[in-house]
């Protein structure tokens, strides 16, 4: 099913941009990785030591248990409490006995008692599973600290895309800067000759990066939000939500400005979604997207 695929790429962009830091530091992340006999559309592995400045990682390394910490999402039209149990099984035998093992599921159809039951009542606490169902929406984890931190952390629902645009924010910071010099220009003109000197150009340019970084998140910065049902485009402060149902088609447009944008057509109008703004893939953009409208 083409809404299995769709998560297991939401899930790989999770781990990407380090969604998940507040389970793991997760520094590697496999595709179609085999674990026994099964293959996990995603594994991926890491540790809890920290990855920042210089003393946050002496920190890390003194007082940061050093487990070895998997992640693995498994898919499946539908998954029955043998198959959960005998992956259990191939983790206990497969990773060290203190690593801790995050396991994601998602199936097409509803949960059976049967399966929420052998979820919730998962006792290792190396082990942290949750389960989400397509059809019901319905979301269940094992009942302890990782099963509960993985439902936290872990979004199957929906994947948000966005990235730092710096032609965006040259333009808020030379906006400012100019501004600034121009008002330090005017007033050693009147007569306070001090104004223009390093230090004041210096404090202004700091000024700017500050000022100008605000200015961009306020009014250019670009957030994309996809789910199955629609996606949600902020730019700015300014927010917009549509559905797929409300398109017919969708092309890849390229702006005057050389920008690749989704363009979405309905039966009034025509709708772009930014992809270079808010740096996502071209092919897998158009591909999901495309499904998703057909499947509406």
């Amino acid at each position: 099913m083409y809404e299995l695929e769709f998560i297991t790429n939401m899930v790989e962009e999770q781990l990407v941009k380090g969604n998940l830091r507040w389970l793991a530091n997760f520094n590697e992340i496999h595709r179609d990785y085999p674990v026994g006999d099964t293959v996990f559309p995603i594994y991926a592995s890491g540790g809890l030591q920290e990855r920042g400045f210089f003393l946050s990682r002496i920190y890390s390394a003194l007082v940061t248990p050093k487990y070895k910490i998997h992640f693995l999402l498994y898919t499946s039209p539908e998954i029955d409490p043998k198959t959960l149990r005998k992956l259990v099984l191939t983790f206990k035998s497969k990773f060290g006995a203190e690593d801790w093992v995050f396991l994601g599921l998602v199936q097409a159809q509803h949960f059976d008692k049967a399966l929420e039951n052998t979820v919730k009542n998962v006792t290792d606490k190396t082990i942290g599973i949750t389960a989400y169902s397509l059809a019901s929406k319905e979301i269940v984890s094992s009942d302890n600290v990782l099963g509960r931190g993985l439902a936290k952390q872990l979004k199957l629902t929906e994947a948000k895309f966005e990235a730092f645009d710096w032609p965006s924010y040259l333009k808020s910071f030379t906006i400012v800067f100019f501004l600034g010099t121009g008002l330090l220009i005017v007033i050693s003109l009147s007569g306070l000759r001090q104004a223009i000197q390093p230090l004041t150009l210096l404090l202004m340019a700091a000024f700017s990066l500050i000022i100008g970084h605000r200015i961009y998140k306020t009014r250019y910065h670009t957030a994309l939000t996809l789910n199955s049902k629609g996606f949600k485009l902020a730019k700015g402060n300014t927010v917009e939500e549509h559905k797929w149902a409300d398109y017919k088609d969708v092309t890849i447009h390229i702006t005057p400005q050389h920008e690749t944008c989704i363009r979405l057509y309905s039966k009034e109008e025509t709708f772009d979604l930014p992809l270079s703004r808010a740096g996502i893939s071209r092919k897998e953009a158009y591909n999901a997207i495309k499904h998703l409208i057909k499947k509406e």
